[in-house]
């Protein structure tokens, strides 16, 4: 994947170069055998081979990823123009309709390279054309001065077509794919700060087990003591002790979830073993159907217990907005080195508004004490570190729809490589 925008321009002007190596070719076969114009077509074709064996040249560097640079934007873009003014020169010189053609190559400088570079092909464009007033080499298209202005007008309007076609061409493509790298870039963003929010929610989940630790000691040394000497009911003190034990449980769980992520390996584990992970310690009902489509025994290699909590969330999500005995359905496959998993359950759906928000933090439509909102957005820092995607789509009475992509082998995802 292409990151720098001299790359981008540089593979652009590659694919150019060959669309003009072509168009080079046709106008020169055109004019010596179409329209039957003595052209010294040893010389011309000598250039158009040189352009193409710079464009390999070029096209091996671009192959092997080494970085490039303005000045070597600039002097590839320089050969191109006095190979250019090298055609020009056995062509007819300034009396060429393709002369302005100049242009096109100032036009694309100004879009890829600095001011300075661009202004030195102005400059280099301004000497090549001289050269052609002092000597080039003529050619005649008619027999009549009223002949040869018509062809030259004719072929001017030709050469208004070709340098249209390639600026517009140039511009859009350029333009897209800079488009695409800067989104490719917010994404990015959005990633690091989702993994700033969840190394925060780490860090406050770590905290307040500790700073409440403490306190639901004493609570329970309370109790046994309330026990012993006031005689209080044997229900009442278990519910507490009971109640006490599930929100040591709660934090502790918060804690490891918010910091699955933060250190855990890669280990190797089958889609079934994994889905197994993930449907442990979840409801019965309503039931879950699981559907591998025979690739239960496909190995992956990830961060195993992260994933798992990760798929598990999604579930109990499921499981929790399902109403009635319809089953939350769960489908694994593998398409294109990617495990894809979908999760449906048959609940209420969601609004466009409550879609747009879903997997921000602390938002949740369960009603309240049923959820802090924080499983699905823990599920999605966990995917996209991986280097997966998740998606949702939900309509009101139709349920919910939850897609999660991941890589096979996580270790091939440059975010697993550096901490996010």
């Amino acid at each position: 994947m292409v990151h720098d925008r001299r790359q981008i321009n540089f593979l652009w002007l590659i694919r150019l170069r060959w669309a003009a190596i072509a168009g080079q070719l046709i106008t020169i076969a055109v004019t010596r055998w179409a329209l039957g114009v003595h052209l010294p077509l040893a010389a011309l074709f000598g250039l158009v081979a040189m352009s193409a064996a710079v464009n390999v040249g070029c096209a091996v560097v671009a192959a092997r990823g080494r970085p490039v640079s303005d000045a070597w934007l600039a002097a590839t873009m320089a050969v191109d123009v006095l190979l250019f003014t090298g055609l020009l020169y056995f062509s007819g010189g300034p009396a060429n309709p393709f002369s302005f053609l100049y242009l096109v190559y100032l036009a694309l400088a100004a879009i890829v390279l600095p001011p300075r570079w661009t202004w030195a092909l102005a400059v280099l464009s301004l000497a090549g054309s001289a050269v052609l007033f002092v000597d080039a080499h003529p050619v005649h298209v008619g027999s009549t001065h009223e002949q040869n202005m018509v062809a030259h007008l004719r072929g001017m309007w030709v050469a208004l077509g070709v340098a249209a076609a390639f600026i517009v061409y140039f511009l859009l493509r350029v333009t897209r794919a800079l488009a695409d790298r800067e989104q490719e870039l917010s994404r990015a963003r959005q990633l690091a700060e989702r993994q700033e929010r969840l190394a925060s929610l780490a860090t406050m989940a770590a905290g307040a087990a500790h700073e409440l630790s403490t306190p639901l000691s004493t609570i329970a040394t309370v109790v046994a003591d309330m026990d012993r000497t006031a005689g209080c009911s044997a229900d009442d003190v278990r519910l507490i002790r009971d109640e006490l034990a599930r929100c040591r449980s709660i934090l502790a769980q918060m804690s490891a979830d918010a910091g699955a992520m933060m250190g855990e390996g890669l280990a190797t584990v089958s889609v079934h073993a994994l889905l197994a992970d993930a449907v442990d310690d979840t409801r019965a009902a309503p039931a879950i159907e699981l559907d591998c489509d025979g690739v239960g025994d496909r190995r992956l290699r990830l961060p195993r217990r992260a994933v798992a909590q990760a798929i598990r969330s999604v579930i109990r999500n499921a499981q929790d907005a399902t109403r009635g005995e319809h089953p939350v359905r769960v489908e694994a496959a593998i398409r294109d080195d990617r495990l894809a998993l979908v999760v449906r359950d048959r609940g209420d759906g969601m609004t466009p508004e409550q879609l747009e928000r879903a997997g921000e933090p602390f938002f949740t439509t369960k009603p309240p004490g049923a959820g802090m909102g924080l499983g699905l957005f823990l599920t999605r820092a966990v995917v996209e570190r991986l280097g997966g995607a998740l998606a949702i789509e939900s309509s009101p009475g139709t349920g919910t729809t939850v897609a999660i992509e991941l890589p096979v082998d996580a270790a091939t995802n440059d975010r697993m490589a550096r901490p996010g």
